[in-house]
């Protein structure tokens, strides 16, 4: 199976370790591992919020984005957990609206990483308002939290392969 995998993020470096760009650093990680050499891996090229620029530059038609995999950061999953999704809204996600509103089309593969600070018992706990969620989303992981990525990134990593050697079906089922 032939497939774009996108990471979403920001360039530059000052962007590197932040939460908004881990789906960059999921496919840093992953492009020396990836044994598919029929995969094209897009890492960041625009901001966040024009990743439809990029996206639309390869993404030629409506069986092309069925095609393409995104990944990203999500404030709607806590912490450390990870889902594969296909043919969803954007979430409020500005860079996932971008690609939508650019390919007229929601039929493309997340793979949607969590970010979402917890209370003690689990529970999501976003920071609330425009500033406070910008501020959250463009800081850089705690070293607590970099201790739980280094935990989840492998399986991060293996979802990654499942899906581009297996397919959705199969990768949903197992990882979801």
């Amino acid at each position: 199976m032939n497939y774009l995998i996108f990471g979403l993020g920001n360039p530059g470096t000052e962007y590197n370790g932040t939460r908004h760009n881990i789906g960059a650093r999921v496919l840093g990680e992953f492009g020396p591992k990836n044994k598919n050499r029929k995969l094209k891996l897009l890492p960041p090229t625009t901001l966040m919020n024009r990743s439809g620029e990029a996206a639309g530059k390869l993404v030629k038609s409506k069986a092309a984005a069925e095609k393409l995999i995104v990944i990203h950061d999500d404030l709607d999953l806590p912490f450390g957990r990870f889902k594969i999704s296909f043919g969803r809204g954007s979430g409020g996600h500005r860079g996932v609206e971008s690609i939508i509103k650019k390919l007229k089309t929601e039929k493309f593969i997340r793979l949607r990483i969590g970010i979402a600070p917890t209370t003690p018992s689990g529970k999501i706990k976003k920071p609330s308002g425009e500033e406070k969620i910008v501020k959250f989303i463009l800081g850089k992981f705690t070293p607590k939290e970099e201790a739980g990525l280094k935990k989840l990134m492998p399986q991060i990593l293996e979802a990654l392969e499942m899906l581009t050697i297996h397919g959705l079906a199969p990768a949903m089922n197992k990882f979801n």
